[in-house]
């Protein structure tokens, strides 16, 4: 395997284990040592057991002094002003003073919350000549992967360039499938080993904590996994007062199960790079020695680099046999859509010829159901066993498509038919009718190559210890309940037919739904519009309004009658227009704003309006009828106030009789309405909003003539003279529609001319 931290004892998730975080704290490797800093003022707070190994100083001549005690006065300036421009993790060089000579490290810092990580290694080589070679080095590896075109070969290339810059035994590509589970996709290595091209590791060797470390794109380095680790002085961090925790730093210490396991492979030194693809972990480069190995920083680094690449390209590279699959696909169902929009009946056009609805997903058999009908092409289960799975599958189906290859592991009553139908692919042709395609793969009895057996990937000894599995030689797994998987390109034609069926055979619903959308476009765009132009034409009209009051004032002795009479006209007009203008506004506003919607007391609503409607009408006094308390509804209080507002002002107004009245109430049941007439609904449609109530407002008043109930509702359409029934603009009743309508409900008037009219709206 190829993960230094397999097999972690607080990670693996198996019967007899409790799943914990790792901590990774306590130790560190002994190829570099580790200091711990406060920040802002870098005093050394813990550091490896190892410092004097490096540094020829003691931790305790250490431990609470400035870090300027390790480096010159102008690196430790440096040093400091680093911290305040960089990120929070960053690398440099740092020359430590020894008291004997000045060392070159390479640094790692990782700046805490609380305190600051600087993990140190010594250089190995002089910088400037290993840079210059590795430059090299990486410049023509990815040139040459660059021209590689081939999926395959791009990774196998990609392993050979690892293995050149670390020269190691081994370097494998390692990808994980959709479970966590792995398999080599690409190795180099020497002669003598054995391969391990092809074989499969369980996702138990790679604990979920080590997985997020490694999509944060980390490269792990363990130069000597029998090396003895080197403890951390002192153990508690003085800030926080627990054990450091190390997961962030290169340098954390090998966990004994994962030093046993590589040990039990025969290998001494790892190296693993992180290939992150759309920030998940896709993959690894794992490199593999049989002997301790100290790689230079600066080779890492490159690795690195060479790895980000690799992952850049993973979505530019494409497998031949693949495409050449993807374009039959395409090809058939180029075919299969145009055959079928020629014809009407769509369950002919889907299964006649059967073999091509077939090779559409590459199926043995399919199932098309129509409503209660069902058809089946090729090996199916029985019609009865599609119906029960269609009931079964149903909920689950997300995005129009529901997968498996393994529906007797999921569906235990699919075990009776799994040498026809192992595997389904199921398509939801349409959310409002039954209509389903299910397509069927038999059973398919696979063989997958493991590295060892993967039920033993992590033992118990005695103690309750965890150990690794001693063999890693090839074991072999028959699969069973299992289908060819669903490839991503066969479910994208799957929902490419769904498409083309929706767009030829519901044509005409599809249609209508998008009118409907462009309607409602439209209106958005219309109430902008109006908001806009009415808002806009205030401004000249205000300007026409008081220049022309100035001419009354100012000229009125230059002036006639006629003059005066057609200017005082002008003033009126334009105090006419800016009312219309307002109104305007008013409309334009309640496409926009968005609806409050909270339960209401209809009863109070309507006392507060009628007492405003007394003092705005005082020498009006008609006879307010409620013949029972009003409901509480879902509604937005301002806007039915405002509706309530337009409905009685105009009963009061539009009313010459001696004894004037005006009834308020409502309808529970909308089949107790006798004539049912809405505006803009028939008498058999289908509203999918039931309104609870029918509201109504009666009066005694002038009526309405049949020919003008459908106009009244029309933005400033007045059926009387200007001067008639207190005036007025027009457009109230045309708010009180765009409120209820809004709501969900609609508004409709019943009148007989000379007797009075009833304006009858809805809510929930």
């Amino acid at each position: 395997m190829n993960d230094p931290e397999i097999g972690h004892p607080h990670s693996v998730k198996m019967a007899g284990f409790q799943s914990e975080p790792v901590e990774f704290s306590g130790s560190i490797q002994p190829y570099g040592l580790l200091l711990v800093l406060s920040n802002p003022d870098l005093k050394i707070l813990q550091v490896s057991a190892n410092i004097e190994d490096h540094t020829g100083i003691a931790p305790q001549d250490l431990l609470n002094h400035s870090l300027q005690v390790l480096l010159k006065t102008s690196s430790f300036e440096a040093f400091q002003q680093s911290l305040k421009s960089a990120d929070d993790f960053y690398s440099l060089t740092l020359p430590i003073l020894t008291p004997t000579d000045e060392r070159a490290f390479n640094g790692m810092v990782h700046r805490m919350k609380d305190f600051i990580l600087l993990e140190l290694e010594p250089a190995l080589a002089p910088v400037e000549t290993l840079l210059f070679s590795l430059q090299a080095q990486v410049r023509r590896a990815i040139a040459q992967l660059k021209r590689e075109s081939s999926l395959n070969e791009f990774f196998q290339l990609a392993a050979e360039q690892v293995r050149s810059l670390t020269e190691f035994d081994r370097v494998m590509v390692y990808q994980f499938d959709a479970q966590g589970a792995g398999a080599v996709i690409a190795e180099a290595k020497e002669a003598d080993l054995p391969p391990y091209l092809g074989l499969h590791y369980p996702a138990t060797d790679i604990p979920e904590t080590v997985r997020q470390l490694y999509q944060q794109g980390l490269v792990r380095f363990i130069p000597d996994l029998g090396a003895p680790a080197v403890e951390i002085i002192p153990a508690q961090n003085p800030v926080t007062q627990r054990p450091l925790d190390l997961s962030p730093i290169a340098l954390r210490g090998v966990d004994p199960c994962c030093v046993e396991y590589h040990q039990n492979m025969g290998v001494a030194a790892i190296l693993v790079i992180s290939l992150v693809k759309d920030e998940t972990l896709w993959g690894l480069i794992s490199c593999h020695h049989r002997h301790p190995k100290l790689l230079p920083y600066e080779v890492r680094e490159a690795c690195e680099l060479l790895g980000e690449f690799v992952t850049s390209e993973l979505s530019n590279k494409v497998n031949y046999e693949e495409l050449d699959y993807i374009v039959k696909l395409r090809s058939l169902q180029s075919a299969f859509v145009e055959s079928i929009s020629q014809v009407d009946n769509l369950k002919e056009a889907l299964v006649n010829p059967e073999p091509r609805l077939l090779e559409l997903v590459n199926a043995r058999g399919a199932a098309v159901c129509l409503e209660d009908e069902i058809v089946l092409v090729g090996a199916t289960p029985t019609v009865e066993q599609v119906k029960a799975l269609i009931q079964w599958a149903a909920p689950q189906i997300r995005d129009t498509l529901f997968h498996t290859d393994s529906l007797p592991k999921l569906y235990s009553d699919a075990i009776a038919y799994k040498e026809v139908a192992s595997g389904l692919l199921l398509l939801q042709i349409s959310r409002v009718r039954q209509y389903y395609i299910l397509w069927f793969r038999p059973e398919v009895l696979q063989t997958v190559d493991w590295a060892g057996n993967p039920s033993d990937s992590v033992q118990m000894k005695a103690g309750g210890t965890p150990s690794p599995r001693q063999s890693f030689a090839r074991w072999q797994e028959t699969v069973q309940l299992t289908s060819l998987p669903w490839k991503p390109y066969e479910l994208d034609n799957a929902l490419d037919l769904r498409n083309a069926i929706v767009g030829i055979v519901l044509r005409k619903a599809d249609e209508l739904a998008r009118i409907n959308q462009e309607l409602e476009r439209s209106n958005q765009e219309l109430d902008s519009f109006a908001y806009v132009a009415s808002h806009d034409l205030k401004e000249p009209l205000r300007g026409i309004h008081n220049y022309s009051k100035l001419l009354l004032k100012d000229y009125a002795e230059a002036l006639d009658e006629t003059g005066k009479n057609r200017l005082q006209t002008l003033v009126r007009l334009t105090r006419r227009m800016e009312s219309l203008i307002d109104a305007l506004l008013k409309f334009s506003r309640l496409g926009q704003a968005e609806l409050n919607l909270q339960p209401t007391d209809l009863n109070p609503l309507v006392d507060q309006v009628l007492k405003d409607l007394h003092i705005s009408y005082p020498d009006k006094h008609p006879d307010i009828r409620i013949p029972r308390s009003l409901p509480t509804v879902a509604c937005d209080p301002v806007l039915i106030n405002e509706v309530l507002t337009n409905l009685l002002s105009n009963a009061f107004k539009y009313n010459d009789k001696a004894e004037q009245w005006i009834e308020i109430g409502f309808i529970e049941d909308n089949r107790e309405l006798e004539t049912g007439r809405r505006e803009g609904l028939s008498s058999d449609s289908q509203d999918p909003i039931s309104p609870s109530y029918t509201f109504y407002i009666r009066d005694n008043g002038i009526g309405i003539r049949e020919r003008h109930l459908e106009v009244v509702f029309r933005l400033f359409k007045r059926l009387h003279e200007q001067n008639l029934y207190g005036g007025g603009t027009g457009a109230g009743l045309t708010i009180a529609r765009k409120i209820i309508e809004r709501h969900g409900g609609q508004i409709w008037v019943e009148s007989t001319y000379g007797e009075g009219s009833t304006f009858f709206f809805t809510l929930q």
